[in-house]
């Protein structure tokens, strides 16, 4: 016997995009279905580093970081050549402020501000994800807020005139409908486990970790696409650079390249320019022998380790055996099989470089993304870090409006029909910037989540009139 819900917003997904304009849209007083395929909430979210980009924020102020709206758009547009979509960038910023501080109204605390991939001042606001996405469903059931896990989408549901009114959901093998009055929301995430997606846009990725959340298939993408959704940034699909290959399901990033390390391949040669947004790198590791770089630093940098924050814990890195210690560059390299006498030459090549205020042999002249001053490996013990691409996030998929309305491929609105989050296309561009992720789920979430509420208050006052 099939199933029937009936209510004003169906979100499906319960990342931090699904997760955000479900609270936003119960708090407003609409009756809000959560639809997550899974058994656990959270999505990838979960498995993030937990970094939000804004400017202009308190935590910037209060360490005397200079940033500004104008900087952050600059950075967005150059670390995506500038084959973002405008119009959602502006709208990011336009939201940032407001999505910021409903974030911390709803309790999150940014406990550090970093510097990472694509921005040249520290705008990446850590957060404990766990406990933040924990926290918002807990204020999203106290909403009246309804849960439906271990409920896959499988097909969006139309009227006769072709609007979306809400979606099929299998639970178990049983279907179910879920009847959306304002429309129904895809926050489905991406399709880093979609091998079938991946092997068609993407297939050199194959070849990268796969991560992720486990239901990231690519469902919210498909149907979208059989009601003739456009879709955006499918060229530009990669995965991230900084993992060791034996990552499991905990999130395993390091980072060091942005404090100083040097990435060299089995070779002992350097191949890119380490300051470069580590999606970018995550491409150039993938033409390497045995698609790995090795990331080589001395103590300097290893004593710039922060345990228990995410892309710069060393600490926990070592604990699980992956980080390599020795007296000397010719021990190193003995321990993770790279070339010595080509390691130390390259590591000499790059501390002339330094010395001399010349361009190296990448053309590497700053830290990260035109931040910070080169520091010359130079310093025992010295360190290395084996790390492939690992496949976490698509960052690609249906073409979106500034309000979140999905674009058909003539242009057009699909009505009753809205994406946020990770199964987009547009936002990013060719790379990613860190922190935009979860920054774009959050504000587009309540972007979509305050339109939600305005359409339900109008339809109001027009029925009682």
């Amino acid at each position: 016997m099939k199933l029937t819900h009936e209510c004003d917003l169906l979100v499906i997904g319960s990342g931090i995009a699904g997760q955000t304009a479900a609270l936003s849209a119960a708090e407003s007083g609409l009756r809000v279905v959560l639809a997550e395929k899974m058994a656990t909430l959270g999505g990838s979210t979960v498995m993030s580093g937990g970094w939000f980009a804004f400017s202009g924020t308190d935590e910037q102020r209060q360490e005397g970081e200079r940033d500004s709206a104008e900087l952050f758009m600059r950075d967005m547009q150059e670390v995506g050549q500038h084959r973002n979509d405008p119009a959602l960038l502006q709208a990011y910023l336009d939201d940032q402020h407001e999505t910021y501080r409903w974030l911390k109204q709803h309790g999150v605390v940014f406990r550090e501000i970093e510097i990472s991939s694509g921005q040249s001042a520290r705008r990446s606001h850590n957060s404990a994800i766990r406990d933040v996405m924990a926290s918002l469903h807990e204020q999203f059931a106290a909403a009246g807020g309804i849960t439906l896990s271990e409920h896959r989408a499988t097909r969006l549901l139309t009227d006769d005139a072709g609007r979306v009114v809400g979606a099929t959901l299998d639970a178990a093998g049983s279907d179910v409908e879920v009847c959306a009055r304002h429309g129904v929301v895809l926050a489905t995430g991406g399709f880093s486990r979609g091998t079938d997606l991946l092997r068609t846009f993407a297939p050199e990725q194959l070849n990268a970790i796969p991560f992720g959340g486990a239901g990231n298939t690519g469902d919210g993408l498909r149907m979208a696409w059989r009601l003739g959704a456009d879709m955006a940034d499918m060229s530009t699909v990669s995965g991230t650079y900084g993992s060791h290959p034996e990552t499991g399901e905990v999130h395993e990033l390091l980072t060091a390249y942005y404090m100083g390390a040097i990435i060299v391949n089995l070779n002992g040669r350097r191949f890119t320019d380490e300051s470069q947004s580590y999606k970018t790198l995550g491409r150039a590791v993938l033409d390497e022998p045995e698609g790995l770089g090795i990331q080589i630093f001395d103590a300097k940098v290893r004593a710039k380790s922060h345990p228990g924050i995410p892309l710069k814990d060393m600490e926990a890195i070592a604990d699980r055996g992956h980080l390599h210690e020795a007296a000397t560059l010719d021990e190193l390299a003995a321990l993770v099989g790279v070339d010595a006498e080509q390691l130390s030459r390259t590591v000499e090549h790059y501390n002339a470089a330094i010395a001399a205020g010349s361009a190296d042999e990448v053309g590497r002249e700053s830290l990260c993304n035109g931040v910070g001053s080169l520091l010359p490996i130079d310093q025992a013990p010295f360190y290395a870090y084996p790390a492939k691409s690992l496949m976490t996030t698509t960052y690609c998929g249906v073409r979106v409006s500034p309000r979140s309305e999905v674009i058909d491929v003539d242009g057009g609105i699909i009505e009753g029909l809205y994406a946020i989050g990770e199964v987009t296309g547009g936002f990013h561009g060719a790379a990613y910037m860190t922190g935009t992720s979860l920054g774009k789920g959050a504000v587009f979430g309540l972007r979509v989540a305050q339109d939600a509420a305005a359409r339900a208050a109008r339809e109001t006052l027009g029925a009682i009139a």
